[in-house]
């Protein structure tokens, strides 16, 4: 059984970027004009008939039945003499209302089962997706006809069981959006600022949800006037004389030879409100105009200052870009930083942590790592290497189905397991896409004040003062006017900045940071690597850095672990690992850096790593990077422990030693020769160049 036009995926790309605004533009619209009107006055019509028909409905004048539309009658009178427009609008009423009715169970029923099957995960998802798959085969049209047989002709009772048999096809439809709206990071902000399941959900995936609800809403809406309509021209409507549409079409069917008029002002009545019905759904589902008028575009340009302005930076340190310095020099700054009075405790250890897929692969295993208080660690490696996984187990943020498995993380020298107590508080999100951090929904001020006064038990005044202080603390200048700003209206640069205000919002002792300059223009890049060296040196902040820059790494981390194919290949301090690589993949990525020291030749070619990372499931017992590696050896194919290296480190692969002996390089030209070299036999090779 399906009675639900599916066109969610049109609707689902439109409410991406739903707004208030958005809406406005929609429902000025011709059609959305036309359908919200004619609802609007059947519905007033109907409803207040009572007070100014011109005659009852059961009043009959034999001698003036089946008449044109005159003075007395203005849409004539039907077989028995009774008023046509009195008898329409008085029956409006039942169809209209009882719709109504089974939209609200419908969705009362459809829309919190998708919600929750969303949330919970798969198994949740299974279980309530077969149950409503046994309401979808049910025969609709039998199943009616056998209730009224039962209750009689309740339409009120049958429209809301309607609702019930119709809220399987309501949650099919509304839980991909769901999962959909679930994946955004501005979602997961929310969960790290605090808010319970039932906020986020009413707060920030209902809203984005909107759009899809109403298109469906006045589809549906339009159905049950047709399925009303069509009860009561087989007969199980209101008894004589109570009027209703679908008798009225049967009792003008009967006519259409010697009295077709008849059909004309029922039939066009319901054939318009479902029409309206169906415009006001198409208008919501299209887009949103894009091109604002030309006294908004003024209005705009004036009330919007450039957020990248020259203050914008003036508040930050200054600092060369991270692309533009050499990996050397970057090393040494950070050697210099780790050696500078740092605290031998341990802020966060994980040890051996395993991420896997509920039935499926793992994503991450054997992961290992210590990180000490005001330190920055970097997890640094290819795309699908489980850097991002592995960050966000830290913070209970895995995607649904995705799982620890095994391993332990311990925070503050206890295990953590409830991450909802330290999510925000303690330990904080800043996201890659900034843009999509943020609820387009919301100001900014809102965004930046629920969870400071949520997290700090403040009022609103002092939110908004702590507020304002965060933004002046991250390098934005103008904090009153971004404060009442929405995220459309930032730049990349700013919304990022915005974002971290927004993870400090609960004095947090650590940051996630997920690839955080990736989606930013290299100036842009360079004042949020300073004021991320600024926030770990002035508050003792500790930072979990997930890149692919090379530069930014260097810049910016005390410690390196390096990652493939879910698993840590080298970890130790950045100086160590960075000038000093063990491991065949870190010298891969260093050979593969395009960044060429000042003074030094551009070479012919660049080294490249052939071959891809090998999906989850298909990893080799031995060295996962052998495939890959031009230093393979038959022994790399058995499973071996990882070995002490860097002095506070390690390195896992099997000719560690020989590799370190011979000082092996990842060089362009022997690269492109794609050979594996007996280093024994060779003692030089890797050396060349």
């Amino acid at each position: 059984m399906s009675v639900l036009p599916l066109d969610a995926a049109a609707a689902a790309s439109a409410d991406a970027t739903a707004a208030g605004s958005g809406r406005r533009s929609r429902l000025r619209r011709p059609g959305a004009i036309f359908g919200a009107t004619w609802l609007v006055f059947v519905l007033v019509a109907s409803l207040t008939a009572p007070l100014w028909r011109p005659y009852a409905v059961d009043e009959q004048d034999l001698a003036d039945r089946l008449a044109l539309p005159s003075a007395a009658h203005w849409l004539g009178t039907d077989p028995l003499g009774r008023d046509i427009l009195s008898r329409i609008f008085t029956a409006g009423a039942l169809p209209l209302l009882s719709s109504a009715l089974m939209l609200v169970v419908a969705f009362g029923i459809g829309l919190p089962l998708a919600l929750v099957a969303a949330e919970r995960g798969r198994l949740t998802e299974r279980v309530i997706s077969r149950l409503t798959e046994v309401l979808m085969a049910l025969p609709l049209i039998i199943l009616l006809l056998a209730v009224i047989g039962v209750i009689g002709n309740r339409l009120y009772i049958v429209m809301a069981i309607l609702g019930v048999l119709i809220s399987a096809a309501v949650y099919r439809v509304l839980l991909g959006v769901a999962q959909s709206v679930r994946q955004r990071l501005y979602v997961d902000a929310a969960r790290v600022n605090g808010l319970g399941s039932l906020r986020v959900n009413l707060l920030h995936v209902l809203p984005s949800m909107a759009t899809v609800v109403a298109v469906q809403a006045a589809q549906l809406f339009g159905i049950g006037l047709l399925i009303n309509a069509g009860l009561a021209f087989l007969g199980f409507g209101p008894a004589e004389p109570e009027p209703s549409w679908g008798f009225m079409i049967q009792d003008a069917s009967k006519h259409l030879f010697d009295h077709p008029w008849l059909m004309v002002p029922t039939g066009t009545v319901l054939a318009l409100t479902v029409v309206a019905a169906n415009e006001l759904a198409d208008a919501l589902a299209a887009p949103a105009r894009p091109e604002p008028t030309r006294r908004r575009r003024r209005a705009r340009a004036g009330r919007i200052a450039s957020p990248n302005g020259p203050t914008a930076g003036a508040a930050l340190a200054p600092t060369a870009s991270a692309g533009a310095a050499s990996v050397g020099a970057a090393t040494e700054a950070a050697s210099g930083r780790a050696g500078a009075g740092a605290d031998p405790g341990v802020v966060l250890e994980v040890r051996n942590l395993s991420v896997g897929v509920d039935d499926g692969p793992t994503l991450v295993s054997g992961v290992s790592f210590a990180l000490r208080p005001g330190t920055v660690l970097g997890l640094v490696g290819e795309s699908g290497c489980g850097k991002t996984m592995t960050a966000r187990s830290l913070l209970g943020l895995l995607p649904d189905g995705v799982a620890v498995t095994g391993g332990s993380i311990r925070w503050q020298g206890r295990e953590l397991t409830d991450f909802r107590a330290v999510r925000g508080r303690e330990i904080a999100l800043i996201s890659q896409e900034p843009m999509v951090a943020l609820d387009p929904m919301f100001s900014v001020a809102y965004q930046l004040t629920q969870p400071i006064r949520r997290f700090r038990s403040v009022g609103r005044a002092e939110a908004r003062r702590i507020a304002r202080s965060l933004l002046g603390q991250v390098g934005i200048v103008d904090a009153d006017r971004v404060l009442k700003s929405y995220p459309h209206q930032l730049s990349g640069g700013m919304a990022q900045r915005v974002c971290i205000a927004l993870a400090l919002t609960g004095e947090p002792k650590l940051l996630i940071a997920d690839e955080p300059t990736t989606a930013l223009d290299v100036t842009v890049q360079a004042e949020i690597l300073s004021l991320l060296r600024a926030l770990v040196r002035d508050t003792g902040l500790s930072v979990v850095l997930v890149s692919h820059d090379l530069g930014v790494v260097a810049d910016l981390c005390d410690d390196v672990a390096v990652m493939y194919a879910g698993a840590v290949v080298e970890s130790g301090t950045a100086a160590s690992v960075l000038d000093a690589p063990a491991h065949p993949y870190t010298m891969a990525l260093l050979g593969a850096n395009p960044h060429v020291p000042e003074g030094e030749p551009v070479p012919l070619r660049l080294a490249s790593i052939p071959g891809t990372v090998p999906p989850p499931g298909q990893w080799p017992t031995g060295c996962r990077f052998a495939s890959r590696c031009r230093f393979a050896a038959a022994a790399c194919g058995e499973p071996f422990p990882a070995r002490s290296a860097h002095e506070t480190g390690s390195v896992l692969c099997v000719r560690f030693d020989e590799l370190t002996r011979t000082h092996a390089t990842w060089d362009a030209e022997e690269v492109g020769a794609q050979t594996a070299l007996d280093v024994e036999t060779t003692p030089t090779a890797g050396a060349a160049r």
